[in-house]
């Protein structure tokens, strides 16, 4: 069985590929509904604190934000950038 630490590795070593860093295009045709939930998740898993965030651990800050711009990207062209705003400021108010 593997440890965290080492999917880590192996996740490292993935991304260590040459051409990995390759812009690749994708036409990716999702629902709104879908688009928000994956705004979502790439934040709460870029927020992780449990110790299943030690495989992003290895990921450079610059791809994170990359990632992040990417869900802010899909929620700007769906038109739901105000919407997700107001869902955020609802999930923290407590």
């Amino acid at each position: 069985m593997l440890t965290i630490h080492d999917v880590a590795k192996v996740y490292d070593t993935i991304l260590s590929i040459p051409g990995m860093n390759e812009t690749v295009k994708i036409d990716l045709r999702i629902s709104r509904k879908n688009v928000l939930l994956l705004h979502r998740v790439i934040e709460r898993g870029i927020d992780a604190k449990d110790e299943q965030s030690s495989l992003l651990e290895s990921v450079p800050e610059e791809t994170l934000s990359e990632l992040r711009a990417l869900g802010k990207d899909c929620l700007q062209k769906a038109g739901l950038i105000e919407l997700s705003e107001k869902l955020n400021y609802l999930s923290t108010k407590e």
